[in-house]
């Protein structure tokens, strides 16, 4: 068995979650004069890959430590649905299930393509990494619930639509382009689509069932869209944890890894070596707009 890395590089460029405190580092000790090099790292729980945890969002529930690897790891439907979602769009149960077969238990990573906009990337484009991508409204939550998934995964800033966040209040003109966008696309304004009552629903709804989330996917997940694979995330076994940075992987046999890795050698890279796939950028308008 190898390991395909499912995880975006995580430095002091790496953005958090906007207003959370993203990842410094500063070194105490040098190897001259003190005989070794050594770091102090302060960051909070929502920078780079990082999996949420009940807490997060809902006091009673589990810390990260409490979750086995029974959940954490097993059979997984990964999903690319850069062909029918851009900006501000919303992804729907149906997408899914016509590009991959989705089984009750499964764990879900979504493909939107936004990764590409990640600090990593070329195409490096935070606004639409983090304000822009698509996300999902009241009909994906319910059927979520409905398939039992353990747990899902997403190459952008969050599981949840960024105009269901208070990144609708953060980034006004952002937030009138999306208005816009959903009155021609959807015949509603975003506070008609996206009541009171829905907001955060991927965390605030999903968090107190069980069905948490990790976001901010990336690394070598282009090799593997719209397909069935095992995936396991290793986040710290974190005491009280609300949430932990971790590393997320796929899972293939030896076989069909070197087969891959001819399909990556084909591939451009990434500074960090990662392969990404030039037609998702093109179908998502390449870089985009700046702000």
């Amino acid at each position: 068995m190898k390991f395909i890395d499912l995880s975006i590089p995580l430095g002091i460029g790496t953005p958090a979650w906007p207003t959370y405190e993203p990842l410094q580092v500063k070194y105490f000790k040098r190897l001259a004069p003190n005989g070794a090099n050594g770091q102090v790292v302060t960051h909070s729980n929502h920078v780079g890959t990082h999996l949420d945890g009940e807490i997060h969002f809902y006091t009673p529930g589990k810390d990260i430590a409490s979750l086995d690897f029974d959940f954490l790891a097993g059979d997984a439907a990964i999903v690319d649905v850069s062909d029918v979602c851009g900006d501000y769009d919303i992804y729907t149960p149906e997408m899914i299930e016509e590009r991959v077969e989705v089984r009750e238990g499964d764990i879900l990573i979504i493909h939107t393509g936004y990764h590409h906009f990640g600090w990593d990337q070329p195409y490096a484009n935070e606004v639409r990494y983090m304000v822009m991508h698509p996300g999902p409204d009241a009909r994906f939550a319910r059927w979520v619930e409905e398939k039992k998934i353990k747990w899902i995964g997403v190459d952008c800033g969050s599981a949840d639509h960024p105009m269901n966040t208070k990144i609708r209040d953060w980034m006004p003109a952002q937030a009138e382009q999306a208005d816009e966008h959903f009155r021609q696309k959807y015949g509603k304004s975003l506070s008609e689509y996206f009541t009171p009552e829905m907001y955060q629903m991927m965390h605030i709804w999903m968090f107190p069932k069980g069905i948490i989330h990790a976001e901010c996917l990336g690394g070598d997940i282009d090799l593997l869209v719209n397909r069935r694979v095992q995936v396991a995330c290793f986040p710290w076994r974190f005491v009280d944890g609300e949430s932990s940075i971790a590393r997320i992987v796929a899972m293939v046999d030896d076989d069909e890894y070197e087969e891959l890795m001819i399909k990556k050698a084909a591939m451009p890279k990434t500074r960090f070596g990662d392969a990404y796939d030039p037609e998702h950028v093109q179908r998502l308008g390449g870089r985009g707009r700046a702000y």
